[in-house]
């Protein structure tokens, strides 16, 4: 295998390096109208092997938007090109597609800051001008690939040295002296290896063999650490806590002069919403998120403020960051963050913690099968360590091994059988950690590790099985919800998967095998405090099964109406004279003996109807079960 260090558009084809690419999403120019009123409101996705892998903020009314949102996006594969996506954001609507442009990263120089202008287009309107995006992008190598790539060079020359030079020379004088010819003879001409060895010719194939079979075993170790290289880049590098304290002299977005704020957090895909303090320009929330960092560089996490609205979209109220990379580690900052384009400010405490206890790895790579880890586990929920860390309650890893007979959510005219992309989301508390996706197949087999931190033990571990979508949010296929108490340890189970409100069962089974450890001091001490509060933000998405269902109640309702209207309509027309002359005789004495009190009368003559029929058992309506 060749290696070679890249340069401007070369990039080996066997390069096992990993590429770090950073972008910074400039602004806009241009971008085609796609509102009533001439503008957009635009946002950005960037998508890799057909993942989103970033989303931008959205610009509201504006053609000329302006982010300067940094991304930081792993490429293990850099002749892939990255693919931009612009859209114009509809309330409650499919939002419009503006344009898409691709970027090659093979064109990029290593270590150098590149601005890059991307003109956007549609292969619908190939003619129209749509606009075009101005980014900033670094392409360099990861540095936990340099070992990598070293490891495997001095593996690979020296396995090839010591092994062509032996079996060569070794060749040599084997056929020189046994037969009197070179090695470059066919080796199955005649019956060449039916002849009777000499012992000095056995004596060194022998020791060519040994000697390749101990290359191969030196390059089975060195694999082995490079597998434990590629387990470490997967890990999480840290956990970032931010404490929301107070805003102070927000602005006033009501016609009150007070507003309702709440706050929105974002570091790359994770999300978290803060709790609505209504009426106040002061809000006080007291309230804590964590992130998990991917990067030793830290990264940039979005914060914006927001007016919440009945009936009507939310006013924003202002925006502000905060920048990882200058904040040193195991220490907590007190940080008052003014807000841009608003009034005010908010006070956070920021902390970072170099180290996380959630993890993914492969089925091979857990760690309680490491009998060293798993002492250390042990150890460090021991009853001698009781009054150590009294947050850290417990451990717990979940191997998430298959799916069967999960549901068909893609239907295409191309194929003959529906088929789904399914990946997992495993979830404790507001640690949630997500499988890769397996394509097109209803029996998917992920054989991921997942560990987290318990910190309540009475905690509910959930995992739900969801069908990627390329240009949409993903459909739900199933979930399971598990009290962390219930949990038999190392016991491979197949657990039925239900639906959204765990209700009744959906198709297909998840088969997990789950073992927890934990303190019992710990654990009963934790119980004695208020239960975590779950942070994370759900997406709003419109259910089409919920406006179905809404549609079909509010026709009955209304056929009701109809129905009742055309009923008193032929008593006028006396279509029926005994029913119309009843009617009448009707009206006439509740009009001449009518009082309010005869209104909640009447519902309790109805109750008591009801019930006369219960006791007598002449009640033969069907009753909901659930």
């Amino acid at each position: 295998t060749n290696l070679v260090e890249p340069s401007n558009a070369d990039f080996p084809s066997g390069d096992p390096r990993m590429y770090q690419l950073d972008v910074t999403l400039r602004r806009g120019q241009n971008l085609a109208a796609r509102d009533r009123g001439g503008t957009s409101d635009p946002y950005v996705k960037f998508k890799l092997g057909g993942k989103e892998v970033f989303r931008s903020k959205t610009i509201h009314k504006n053609l000329n938007p302006v982010w300067e949102e940094k991304a930081c996006i792993l490429i293990d594969n850099p002749r892939e090109p990255l693919y931009i996506k612009v859209f114009d954001y509809d309330f409650g609507l499919q939002d419009d597609f503006i344009g898409s442009a691709f970027l090659d990263l093979t064109s990029l120089e290593l270590n150098r800051q590149t601005d890059v202008t991307l003109s956007l287009k549609d292969s619908h309107y190939p003619d129209h001008d749509l606009g075009s995006i101005l980014l900033s992008v670094l392409l360099t190598p990861r540095e936990e690939q340099r070992e990598v790539t070293m490891l495997m060079r001095k593996s690979w020359k020296r396995s090839s040295k010591v092994t062509f030079s032996m079996w060569y020379y070794g060749f040599f004088f084997f056929f020189k002296k046994n037969y009197d010819v070179l090695p470059n003879m066919p080796s199955r001409s005649g019956n060449l290896w039916h002849r009777v060895y000499s012992p000095s010719s056995c004596v060194l194939m022998t020791l060519f063999c040994v000697s390749s079979s101990q290359n191969h075993e030196t390059f089975q170790t060195q694999s082995l650490r490079l597998s434990d290289l590629h387990r470490k880049s997967q890990l999480w590098r840290g956990i970032v806590s931010i404490t929301l304290i107070e805003g102070r002299e927000l602005k006033a977005m009501d016609a009150n002069g007070l507003s309702d704020p709440y706050v929105k957090f974002r570091l790359g895909h994770q999300k978290y919403k803060s709790k609505i303090m209504p009426k106040t320009l002061n809000p006080q929330w007291r309230e804590q998120f964590d992130f998990h960092l991917y990067e030793e560089r830290g990264g940039i996490i979005d914060i914006t403020v927001w007016d919440k609205d009945a009936g009507k979209r939310d006013d924003f109220i202002g925006r502000c960051q905060v920048d990882l990379s200058n904040l040193s580690k195991e220490h907590t900052h007190k940080l008052e963050m003014p807000l841009e384009e608003g009034e005010g400010c908010l006070v956070l405490l920021v902390t970072l913690t170099a180290s996380a206890a959630v993890t993914i790895s492969d089925l091979s790579l857990n760690s309680l099968e490491d009998q060293k880890e798993r002492e250390e586990i042990l150890k460090r929920y021991s009853l001698m360590a009781m009054f150590h860390n009294m947050k850290d309650v417990g451990f717990l890893q979940v191997k998430v091994i298959r799916a069967e007979a999960l549901m068909a959510a893609d239907v295409t005219g191309k194929d003959s059988f529906s088929k789904s992309d399914p990946f997992c989301v495993v979830e404790l508390n507001n640690d949630r950690l997500l499988t890769h996706t397996v394509y097109k197949n209803l029996n998917p087999e992920w054989n991921k590790v997942f560990t987290f931190n318990i910190k309540d033990i009475h905690s509910v571990l959930e995992v739900t099985v969801y069908d990627e979508d390329r240009d949409r949010s993903a459909d739900f296929l199933g979930k399971v919800a598990i009290p962390l108490l219930s949990i038999q340890n190392g016991e491979q189970k197949a657990y039925v998967l239900k639906n959204k409100q765990l209700t009744g069962p959906t198709k297909g089974v998840i088969y997990l095998e789950i073992d927890v450890i934990f303190n019992a001091v710990k654990a009963s001490i934790r119980t004695l405090m208020p239960k975590e509060q779950k942070y994370i933000e759900e997406e709003n998405r419109l259910s089409k099964q919920l406006l179905v269902r809404n549609f079909i109640r509010t026709k009955r309702c209304i056929m009701v109406l109809i129905n009742a209207a055309y009923y008193i309509s032929s008593c006028f027309d006396w279509d029926s004279p005994p029913r119309s002359l009843a009617a009448f005789l009707l009206f006439l004495f509740v009009v001449w003996n009518f009082e309010l009190y005869m209104i909640p009368l009447a519902l309790l003559l109805l109750l008591a109807w009801n019930y006369f029929l219960i006791i007598s058992g002449k009640d033969n309506r069907q009753h909901d079960t659930v």
